[in-house]
């Protein structure tokens, strides 16, 4: 007896020295996991993710500055042109996350669209120091310096598209789930991807634009596109190291093929007892893992009822489907809804990057007698939020949660969402109070910057809580096989936020306007931003009822795994949730 068990913890020991989650390491071989994945993988990958953040901040951050004061737009066109860039650049990630997770794998897709990010940082370079391309002496833009510079910002968006959903995704792979360990740490990943993140904007949002401030875009570029060739180089150089997920074809063929069977099925009843519904056995499995049965959306569940009468073709996808498949495509159905309930997060922080600095420019920017503030370097004060929120919820927080609520994460990842949405709304109110009373005294004196303060560090928390979340939702709450294309949705999120401001912006100007006074004019002095915001706080208001109620019903996704101990002895096989 005791010999049996001695060989049952040498053959379990050996098992757990490999990885069996469908991953494969550089040489195509099944991954050894002393030597791979886990940190010693993903610090290349935050590493990689810091440099690129970056130069996106840089960028992002005195976009509308140079809009309004070298290519000399109006501010509610360079408002707008700031919403169309960042809503091109969250949105391209799921035409990279499709082709990623399809065809190329991550690796890949990272390589080539990190170049093509490289390719529009130099054209920014050109944009600056090549005569017939530069601003003219007084600084007044030329056509073919439009062209260049937009040229070069929209490469930059094209490069983002590949780089961003499919570098996080990597990341996350490099954890493997059904080890106890490593998927604790998975937790830690996403909430230290967002502090390098954070980390990123503030030395992007501080250093770099105070070097395109005062010395010149030029330096500024050829610094951030020099730091982002060094760390492609070392992601490269990492290979060794990574886990990789191989591309499993179009991901929603399945999906499709499963509504095709249930509606070819609509008129079966479905049998009380979900074993009675077909599923591929897990030994036979050839990647991937078997989710569990959801009451949810039972008219999906049609689609893996076995019909007598067409036992032979078990093989047709498109007559039925396993169990597995089906779940998958509740899956996705059911992020439609918390995806919409989301964007009004997108146009929240669409506000940080737009209208709370141009209200910072019209106020005395003075730190000391020798020291200016620039005014896109608010946006930093956001990031400190969430510097100092994000330790705070990972290392003190959610172990005392843990302890209470006995859920892994503290508390459930909708939960989470909801509780930054509520900072949003009152960000928006401290907004609108802090404009409001910048109006009362404009011509009087100038009200300092620091009463900005409030909101942007309220904004950070909020995202400390919400974008965090996202990120986990949409990894873990999408197909195995879609991750990519999850982590583009969460993108997608910030994007569309980001078009909806603009549209926002279009509809209260023709509506406010027909009184002859703009909430939105070209002067931000003769606008009324604080009404602006007190609708941006009732939308918020709103949408976050809705989400509650969403999140009230929501059934999380569930696997059918085996969880190994840290001391190698296996548990079991069983039911496990994935995220609560």
């Amino acid at each position: 007896m005791e010999q049996e068990m001695e060989k049952r913890k040498e053959g379990t020991s050996e098992e757990e020295k490999w990885v069996h989650d469908a991953s494969v390491d550089y040489k195509g071989r099944l991954p050894f996991r002393a030597s791979t994945g886990v940190w010693k993988a993903s610090l290349f990958v935050l590493i990689f993710e810091f440099s690129e953040r970056i130069s996106f901040f840089a960028i992002f951050s005195n976009l509308i500055t140079y809009l309004t004061k070298v290519i000399h737009q109006d501010l509610s066109t360079a408002a707008k042109s700031v919403n169309y860039w960042v809503g091109t650049t969250t949105l391209m990630p799921l035409v990279g996350g499709f082709v990623a997770d399809s065809y190329t794998g991550g690796f890949n897709m990272i390589i080539f669209s990190s170049l093509v990010y490289l390719m529009g940082l130099s054209l920014l370079i050109l944009s600056q120091v090549i005569p017939s391309l530069k601003p003219n002496i007084n600084n007044q833009p030329t056509v073919a310096h439009e062209v260049a510079f937009f040229l070069a910002i929209y490469c930059i968006s094209l490069g983002t598209g590949g780089h961003k959903p499919c570098l996080q995704s990597f990341g996350a792979d490099q954890f493997d789930e059904d080890h106890r360990e490593e998927r604790k740490k998975k937790m830690s990943f996403f909430n230290l991807w967002s502090f390098t993140v954070c980390f990123a904007m503030l030395l992007g949002a501080t250093v770099v634009v105070y070097v395109q401030d005062f010395v010149s875009w030029g330096v500024a570029s050829l610094i951030i596109t020099i730091l982002m060739a060094l760390t492609t180089i070392a992601f490269y150089a990492g290979r060794p190291f990574y886990r990789y997920k191989q591309p499993a074809g179009n991901p929603f063929r399945p999906i499709l093929q499963v509504l095709v069977a249930a509606i070819r099925k609509r008129n079966l009843s479905c049998p009380s007892n979900p074993a009675l519904l077909y599923e591929i056995p897990e030994l036979e499995k050839s990647q991937g893992r078997l989710l569990s049965h959801t009451s949810g959306l039972r008219f999906l569940d049609k689609a893996a009822i076995i019909e007598e009468k067409y036992v032979e073709q078990r093989d047709n996808a498109w007559r039925l489907a396993t169990v597995t498949r089906v779940e998958e495509t509740k899956l996705v159905l059911n992020v439609v809804p918390i995806w919409l309930t989301s964007l009004t997060t997108g146009v929240c922080w669409a506000q940080a990057s737009t209208l709370f600095v141009k209200q910072a420019t019209t106020m005395n920017l003075k730190m000391t007698e020798s020291f200016t503030l620039p005014p896109a370097s608010l946006v930093s004060v956001a990031a400190i939020g969430v510097l100092i929120s994000l330790p705070i919820y990972d290392r003190v927080i959610v172990p005392i949660l843990s302890k209470v609520t006995g859920n892994e994460r503290g508390i459930s990842i909708l939960r989470r969402i909801s509780i930054g949405m509520t900072f949003s709304v009152i960000v928006m109110v401290a907004a609108a109070l802090v404009e409001a009373k910048r109006l009362r005294i404009v011509g009087q004196r100038t009200m300092s910057v620091m009463w900005l303060i409030p909101q942007y560090l309220i904004l950070g928390i909020a995202n400390s809580f919400s974008l965090v979340g996202l990120q986990e939702y949409f990894y873990d709450q999408v197909p195995d096989s879609m991750r990519s294309i999850g982590m583009a949705l969460y993108l997608s999120v910030i994007g569309v936020g980001n078009f909806l401001s603009s549209f926002l912006i279009i509809i209260v100007n023709h509506v406010t306007g027909k009184n002859g006074k703009s909430w939105i004019g070209k002067d931000i002095n003769s606008s009324r931003l604080d009404r602006f915001y007190w609708m941006l706080a009732v939308i918020n208001a709103l949408d976050l009822c809705a989400f509650l109620f969403l999140a009230s019903s929501y059934t999380y996704k569930t696997v059918q795994r085996r969880t190994m101990d840290t001391d190698g002895c296996n548990k079991s096989d069983g039911v496990e949730t994935v995220a609560k």
